[in-house]
């Protein structure tokens, strides 16, 4: 694979965790919990690619920045995985839990609009508007449905 494929790929591989976690948070303000767990294990798929580019960025002599972004989202799908998915922990209605948990999962997506930009300016601006999206219904559902 070439830089540029990689890149492109880095940029699906953003946008469509943008686009499972604007379904996540639409399907939990309908209150569909089976069809918001299925797009969830879609979500948590995401974590495929991005080890790929992980491991292949060295030879694309990619700066530290990238692992770190890289990194963090991989980072999140594995708490997601654990929490909601293999330990079933209700950490929501936990204040601390949330907060470690928003932070990481603002961290991990806004550096995907890293990773992104490396395809160019289309996807950075396409990234760039699904973040804000994907930001503003996770508070307004978290409002509404307290999770």
């Amino acid at each position: 694979m070439d830089i540029g494929r990689s890149n492109l790929m880095g940029a699906l591989v953003a946008v469509m965790i943008y686009l499972l976690c604007i379904a996540v948070f639409l399907l939990r303000l309908g209150n569909y919990k089976t069809a918001e767990h299925w797009v969830g294990v879609a979500f948590l798929l995401a974590g495929v690619p991005l080890i790929y580019m992980l491991l292949t960025a060295h030879g694309f002599q990619r700066p530290s920045i990238y692992y770190l972004q890289a990194g963090l989202m991989i980072t999140f799908i594995l708490v997601e995985l654990l929490l909601d998915y293999v330990l079933k922990i209700d950490f929501r209605h936990t204040q601390w839990m949330v907060i470690i948990y928003v932070t990481l999962f603002f961290a991990s997506t806004g550096g995907m609009i890293g990773i992104a930009s490396l395809a160019g300016k289309f996807w950075t601006i396409l990234s760039v508007i699904l973040f804000l999206i994907m930001a503003g219904l996770a508070f307004y559902q978290r409002a509404k449905t307290g999770m």
